[in-house]
């Protein structure tokens, strides 16, 4: 925690916001602003909040300019070799290149980072920042979040770290030191915290206010699109995946797709849970619920019709399984994903 100066009241609590040339300027940059508006938030008349209760620095290997994933250049404003200590450290959202995370590339930084931590400082990543983070290895056997779609790439490249993906904020460590946020914009997340955590609840609501940030506080499942798993070698699981991926409304699957495999029940279960990570009957329920998904996004077709398009009878139970695998009910879901109508193409009169 920042140190004291009783003349002068509480130093601000020093941020160094990492960049590296995988960083994305969107969430770089949207960090640094929301953390530094409290000078504007005095100007416009809140005379309750403390001016500046964060001293925000973008940091790096070198001071100077440094050309970001997006191609766009940001200026690095102090040397991570000029820093002693700091008080929070926030990677941003990186993006991998299709060989995935390239371990080692930034070994000083991933000194200092330790260092940094050593002494006290928070460690914080936006959503695929925990990638660097990640290889300090105090993450190691703590659980964390990232970005639902490197989930697998995360996993691979560090498998001691439990990852969470349909977690919004993930804050672990034994003094709750190590803080990871998941998909894309829940870096909304992050940062709110961090404000409610060291200026109090009233600046974090007042930042809410003036950003029109939003907590995500049904989760990410919601968001995340179900893929199955199919970089397994199990030939019969293929051919059985395939044939669910079009076929799985109908009545009862699990006994076609055995018919289909020709392999005993008992066998074809266990291979099929080996191969996808899911039992067949939980593999269904995804996929159906995915279409459901898409038809209440794009459809005007009522819930219990949508309900027996993908294969369910009872609509009440479908209702109670839609909203135990992504956190909403099929009419708030439709609420969150639909196309406004003030956005839909006009049609010609």
């Amino acid at each position: 925690m920042p140190g004291h100066r009783a003349e002068t009241g509480p130093e601000p609590i020093h941020v160094s916001l990492v960049a590296i040339p995988e960083a994305v300027v969107s969430t770089l940059t949207g960090i640094f602003d929301v953390m530094n508006a409290f000078a504007v938030m005095a100007a416009l008349g809140h005379a309750d909040l403390d001016p500046q209760p964060f001293r925000v620095e973008i940091v790096g290997l070198d001071e100077g300019p440094l050309q970001l994933a997006s191609h766009v250049p940001i200026s690095v404003q102090r040397s991570i070799v000029s820093l002693d200590t700091t008080d929070i450290v926030i990677v941003p959202s990186v993006l991998l290149a299709p060989e995935g995370w390239r371990r080692g590339r930034h070994a000083e930084l991933v000194d200092w980072i330790q260092a940094m931590h050593r002494r006290g400082a928070l460690l914080c990543s936006a959503c695929s920042g925990i990638f660097l983070l990640a290889e300090t290895g105090l993450f190691d056997g703590v659980d964390a979040t990232v970005h639902f779609g490197y989930a697998r790439a995360f996993q691979s490249a560090f498998p001691k770290v439990p990852i969470r993906p349909e977690q919004v904020l993930v804050v672990s460590g034994k003094r709750e030191e190590l803080i990871s946020s998941g998909a894309s914009m829940t870096w909304h997340d992050l940062v709110l915290y961090l404000i409610a955590r060291h200026a109090g609840a009233t600046a974090a609501q007042a930042v809410a206010r003036l950003f029109a940030l939003q907590w995500h506080q049904d989760g990410l499942a919601p968001y995340i699109t179900f893929e199955g798993r199919k970089d397994h070698h199990d030939l019969a699981i293929s051919a059985a995946q395939d044939w669910l991926a079009t076929h799985f409304p109908v009545a009862n699957p699990l006994e076609e797709m055995i018919r289909l495999t020709g392999l005993a029940e008992r066998t074809f279960k266990r291979r099929f849970t080996g191969a996808t990570g899911l039992s067949p009957i939980a593999y269904v329920q995804r996929l159906r619920i995915e279409e459901a998904k898409r038809r209440l996004e794009r459809t005007e077709a009522p819930v219990d019709e949508i309900s027996w398009q993908v294969g369910y009878e009872e609509p009440a139970f479908f209702r109670r399984l839609f909203k135990r695998l992504t956190g909403l009910t099929p009419g708030s879901y439709r609420r969150r994903f639909k196309i406004p109508e003030f956005a839909q193409p006009r049609r010609e009169s």
